[in-house]
């Protein structure tokens, strides 16, 4: 049975798409003032791309001008989210979990911590580690790691939970660690991964929890 669980934020916990206006419509304002060096079709794509993947990763798939994703920047370091977020409609698969409960998220400090503070969901967690993405290099693998020696954790008793394949999925294995991935859309079927789900009804089968 797993008793630790490691668990993202974004599009896990809660998802972006039905908070774009208030998550993302101050980003948008900020690179729609900026000449980024693409199309309009482009930028579509790169904005519902935004929603999944962090914003500097995707500047530079899409080519952004540097001098534009660093005005981005500018903006995102001082973001913050100070409306009500709503968790996922899953999310009580998370919360009944019994064990001990770490949010594990990268992204810029100031919006991942208040995202935390207007989801309403601190007091679920043991501990919120964000890996601050201006201030380190980091990822989420040093992260796990950090965890796992600052609590003596055990690694047979921790499970994984994200959407990543690319990031807390792919760094949990190379830690040896059991992952369960989030994929609602089935964007990922041939992603390695311990177990998977389009939701979170058979998450605690996966804990050992059932």
């Amino acid at each position: 049975m797993k008793s630790i669980f490691f668990i993202d934020l974004d599009n896990t916990i809660y998802f972006t798409k039905p908070n774009e206006d208030q998550l993302m419509g101050g980003l948008y304002h900020v690179l729609e003032q900026q000449d980024l060096g693409i199309s309009d079709e482009q930028y579509q794509i790169a904005k519902k791309e935004m929603l999944r993947i962090p914003f500097q990763k995707v500047a530079l798939k899409f080519g952004f001008k540097q001098e534009a994703i660093d005005n981005a920047i500018k903006y995102l370091v001082n973001g913050e989210v100070t409306s009500p977020l709503t968790p996922g409609e899953d999310y009580h698969f998370i919360k009944s979990l019994r064990g001990r409960k770490f949010i594990v998220t990268a992204g810029f400090q100031k919006k991942q911590a208040t995202k935390v503070t207007m989801l309403g969901i601190a007091d679920d967690f043991e501990e919120v580690y964000i890996v601050d993405v201006t201030t380190s290099n980091q990822t989420k693998k040093d992260a796990f790691k950090t965890l796992i020696s600052k609590h003596n954790l055990n690694l047979n008793d921790i499970l994984v939970i994200g959407d990543d394949v690319d990031s807390e999925i792919k760094f949990g294995l190379e830690l040896g660690l059991t992952t369960f991935l989030l994929d609602p859309e089935n964007l990922y079927p041939d992603a390695k991964t311990t177990f998977r789900g389009t939701d979170f009804s058979k998450l605690h089968e996966a804990a050992g929890q059932a």
